[in-house]
């Protein structure tokens, strides 16, 4: 075993974990179970509430929210049949359906944000939430997708806003994905429509250009954080055309390549920047070599079949 695997697998249980299953393919559910019970999960859990919240609630503050940090969890890969976190699932959707049907923590706004929905669809089914508790949901993000495919968290609160946002088609994907993946099947012809729509809508934009100029539309879609809260980079795309199965299109090229040309001299990947905000505690440190950033690189690059010894 090379030297970097070896690091990887000397990291977190978590990352351990994500290691076996997907560069070295030894699936292992003794190994997942124990992400529950060590390292950052473990910390996860600790600071939960004793009505089964973090921070303040469903969205205050920020990070340490219930929402991020069922988000985190789930993207930690801890166990799917998790009663304690479903339970959280289940009290955000009793009790944060907004008129709209979307999940709406705001006090100050009537319409549900599109981008918060797709995320909570992420994780509340990878926990298995019943399904009719999601259809209103699933009807609101129906109704808010844009002609052009994309979605954007403004488009129904804003008047005029008719191009997609990046950031939010991107969440709304991933949520889409677990809804699939799981076995959900409210509306999912619509939603397979739906869902092809927003690929090409990323696509379009080669993951990061301007499809008017070929301009980058944000130089922080090329930098390497982690965790990518509602953010968007090109990392987390690839990583969702990667965990979709999706096959090579020459439009991922530019952001393939600027994965690759990243690897720092020890073969790995540094995390380059960090959101600002309270945490429940900091997994890796900017500036560093990064076991999350090293990992995602690494599943891309290979299922992309880059050489990265180039």
């Amino acid at each position: 075993m090379d030297a970097l695997m070896q690091w990887l697998l000397d990291g977190d249980i978590a990352i351990r974990f994500q290691t076996m299953r997907d560069l070295l393919h030894a699936d292992d559910a003794r190994l997942q179970k124990r992400i529950m019970k060590e390292g950052w999960g473990k910390k996860y859990l600790d600071a939960q509430n004793a009505d089964g919240s973090w921070g303040r609630g469903f969205y205050s503050p920020k990070w340490t929210s219930t929402h991020y940090t069922l988000l985190d969890l789930r993207n930690l890969a801890v166990p799917q049949d998790s009663r304690r976190l479903l339970a959280s699932v289940d009290a955000i959707l009793a009790r944060h359906k907004g008129i709209d049907g979307g999940v709406n923590p705001a006090k100050q706004r009537m319409q549900s944000d599109v981008c918060v929905n797709g995320m909570l669809l992420n994780y509340a089914c990878y926990f298995r939430a019943d399904e009719s508790r999601l259809r209103s949901i699933i009807d609101f993000l129906i109704a808010n997708q844009l002609g052009d495919g994309g979605f954007n968290c403004e488009s129904n609160r804003t008047d005029g806003v008719k191009h997609g946002s990046l950031h939010t088609t991107l969440s709304v994907l991933e949520g889409l994905r677990e809804y699939r993946t799981n076995g959900y099947t409210y509306r999912i012809q619509v939603l397979e429509a739906m869902e092809n729509r927003a690929i090409e809508f990323i696509l379009m934009h080669q993951l990061f250009l301007s499809d008017r100029t070929g301009e980058i539309i944000d130089r922080k879609f090329l930098r390497f954080t982690y965790p990518f809260r509602w953010k968007y980079t090109i990392l987390r795309a690839l990583e969702y055309f990667r965990s979709i199965d999706y096959p090579y299109d020459t439009r991922m090229s530019r952001a393939i390549d600027e994965i690759g040309r990243k690897r720092n001299r020890l073969g790995s990947w540094n995390m380059q920047s960090k959101f600002t905000g309270a945490e429940h505690f900091a997994m890796e440190q900017a500036g560093q070599p990064s076991r999350w950033i090293t990992l995602m690189a690494l599943r891309v690059l290979g299922h992309y079949e880059y050489d990265i010894s180039r």
